[in-house]
């Protein structure tokens, strides 16, 4: 009688074991995390990026304080505003002798014609071709001295786009869709260039890293698609649909945290599944893959 209950207990546990079939492979889940630092150093004044918050793409998260550039913007305007003016009065004096030059032209083609008919003198050409030699020399000796001024202007323009640039540079925009996943500072504090201001990740889709042995590796493709299993419970699965979107190229030795079809196995390969998030799915949770 104990011979035979134990011949059914072994079947009975037989049956258990066969219908409990073992996952292919068992990762942990990630996503594409972006670090939003700061380009510029200042007090900043707001930050609009709580965890677990969504943020969509050009929002205008954050603001370091702009005031010091703004200052040196309103300076270099003035400085850049008076050399303009003092550029378009040497403007103003070249014109004024173009015009002399001009009317001294009309004269001279006048007495060419008289001087063709008799009735002026090789004196008379040769003093208004004079005249309008001295014209040329002070056009070009006024030019040259406009040169350093333009050149003045030049340079306040280009120091007025890099500060332009730096303005616009301590706005901080968004710059995917996504859900905050950290926050590291918080306004009024002051920060300096490079400092971390949040991290942000979209969840719409999240990544299941597994690892297979090279075994496996035959039976993974880019673009397959798989089943995703996470726990529902103690005894029970919740199943998703996964797309291959990573095959790692090289081999490397197996996480101390992953589980693998063979326990023997010391190299195994990277495999990142896609799978669309229902809200379920969170960072760091661990899954499982059948093939």
């Amino acid at each position: 009688m104990k011979r035979h209950l134990f011949i059914i207990t072994l079947a009975l546990l037989s049956a258990c074991t066969g219908s409990n079939k073992k996952s292919d492979a068992y990762g942990t889940f990630e996503s594409t995390e972006i670090t939003i630092s700061s380009e510029s150093a200042g007090k900043l004044i707001f930050i609009k990026a709580d965890e677990g918050q969504e943020l969509k793409k050009g929002d205008t998260v954050a603001l370091i304080d702009t005031v010091q550039n703004d200052l040196k913007r309103a300076a270099l305007l003035a400085e850049m505003k008076a050399a303009s003016n003092k550029a378009d009065n040497i403007i103003g004096q070249i014109n004024v002798i173009k015009e002399q030059k001009k009317n001294s032209e009309i004269d001279k083609v006048r007495l060419y014609k008289l001087f063709k008919d008799g009735a002026a003198t090789q004196k008379q050409l040769d003093d208004i071709n004079g005249i309008i030699a001295v014209y040329d020399k002070q056009i070009s000796s006024i030019e040259t001295q406009n040169a350093p001024v333009l050149n003045e202007v030049d340079a306040y323009k280009k120091q007025i786009e890099q500060l332009n640039d730096q303005i616009t540079r301590a706005y901080i925009v968004n710059p995917v869709d996504g859900t905050v996943l950290t926050k590291y500072a918080e306004a009024g504090e002051v920060v300096i260039a490079s400092k971390a201001l949040y991290k942000i990740a979209d969840l719409n889709y999240i990544y299941l890293r597994v690892y297979v042995s090279g075994a496996q590796l035959s039976q993974v493709k880019l673009g397959q698609k798989v089943k995703v299993l996470i726990d529902k419970d103690e005894n029970k699965n919740t199943e998703f649909e996964g797309t291959v979107s990573w095959i790692s190229s090289t081999a490397e030795f197996t996480p101390k945290i992953i589980q693998t079809k063979e326990e023997r196995v010391n190299l195994v390969y990277a495999v990142k599944v896609k799978v669309k998030n229902d809200g379920t799915l969170k960072i760091g949770m661990p899954g499982e893959v059948n093939f």
